[in-house]
């Protein structure tokens, strides 16, 4: 990975931000620019050099891993220590004028911050910094495309696992843990989140992570479920149908799969995310199954399952080459039943492709 790369290139962008120098917290962020995969760190980014704050539990970890900042080893919390580092270099930083320090305000929390305005003197201005780096990870590297690639691929690997182990009376955990124990032998880090496997009834939770409840003898199964291989995320959704499909099912399953395809059409550099969005919204107004469709369309994948850019009703970013995000409409009847189907797809310079290699014909098991 091209971390020294990655941090001159936020460097760049500082001034415009009127910023001396940027404190990265947010543990993803960190390890995007400095290769560090720790949980406690604290990166800081000036102009002209790059710092980066451990404790001793993370001495060798650091040593092996991060790469273009000088590695800074404290027996306060890196938080502490980043300060402590700021106020004795800040000539450096700003000459005789204030200090503009920038921090990660979604990822400090209100506390933290407090203490961190405590500790750095009055020739110091905290500011709250925009998304820099979240903005600079949306465009995948290709080491990072390829590492998705192979997320892929394994994930999809586990829905066989799951076809095999749906079945009426199995309870949905049992399902998951099948899938979740093939993972982890395979070679998977973690799950990227907590596996959703939601029979029947159950199937119109969009978020129906698997339970005790039994499979039922008929009905729909929701199977969403992702995993995390050499740092990066995979994330897919299929729905199977057990016993005999009717043609209601019928009905809306092919509602779902023209309403993700319709999606996936539009997906292209210069489209905003709004427009994907509004394509799948359209098709399934004109099935009839507009108003069950209660969440947006997709998000961005990459060292987190969830990131930007979000797939979703008037967002205006713009797609551009190098984007990785998830077409994932649906359609939830409560009291019913529920239907997702979700790929992956990464923007090309003439459209996309979809990563995600399992087939989106209805299974009945």
């Amino acid at each position: 990975m091209d971390y020294k790369g990655r941090q001159r290139r936020l460097r760049e962008v500082l001034p415009g931000q009127h910023l001396d120098t940027l404190l990265i917290i947010h543990p993803p962020n960190i390890r995007y620019l400095c290769g560090f995969t720790g949980s406690a760190g604290v990166l800081v980014v000036s102009e002209s050099k790059s710092v980066f704050f451990t404790d001793g539990r993370y001495t060798e970890q650091a040593r092996g891993e991060v790469q273009g900042a000088k590695i800074v080893i404290s027996r306060k919390g890196p938080l502490v220590a980043a300060a402590v580092w700021l106020e004795a270099s800040k000539r450096g930083l700003a000459g005789s004028g204030k200090c503009r320090v920038g921090f990660e305000v979604e990822h400090l929390s209100v506390a933290a911050r407090k203490r961190l305005g405590s500790i750095l003197p009055s020739g110091f201005q905290l500011r709250e910094a925009k998304s820099l780096v979240e903005q600079a990870r949306m465009i995948k590297e290709p080491e990072e495309i390829a590492r998705i690639r192979e997320a892929v691929i394994f994930g999809a690997s586990l829905f066989d696992y799951a076809l095999k182990t749906i079945r009426p009376g199995t309870k949905e955990s049992e399902v998951a843990a099948e899938m979740e124990y093939a993972a982890r032998r395979g070679g998977a880090e973690a799950m990227a989140f907590e596996t959703i496997i939601a029979g029947g009834q159950r199937s119109a939770l969009p978020h129906g992570r698997a339970s005790t409840a039994a499979i039922p003898a008929e009905g729909f199964v929701v199977c969403d479920f992702g995993v995390i291989l050499t740092g990066y995320c995979s994330d897919m959704t299929r729905t199977v149908y057990v016993g005999r499909p009717s043609e209601d099912a019928r009905e809306m399953y092919e509602a779902v799969r023209e309403a993700q395809q319709a999606a996936v059409a539009a997906v292209r550099p210069g489209v905003s995310v709004g427009e994907v969005d509004r394509a799948a919204r359209k098709l399934l107004q004109n099935k009839g199954f507009g108003r069950y469709f209660t969440h947006s369309t997709g998000h961005g994948v990459g060292l987190e399952v969830h990131e930007a850019p979000r797939v979703a009703t008037g967002q205006t970013e713009l797609l551009r080459p190098g984007m990785v995000i998830t077409i994932e409409p649906g359609a939830y009847i409560p009291g019913r039943c529920g239907v997702r189907i979700e790929d992956m797809v990464v923007v090309t310079e003439g459209g996309c492709e979809v990563l995600t290699p399992t087939t989106k014909e209805l299974i009945a098991v």
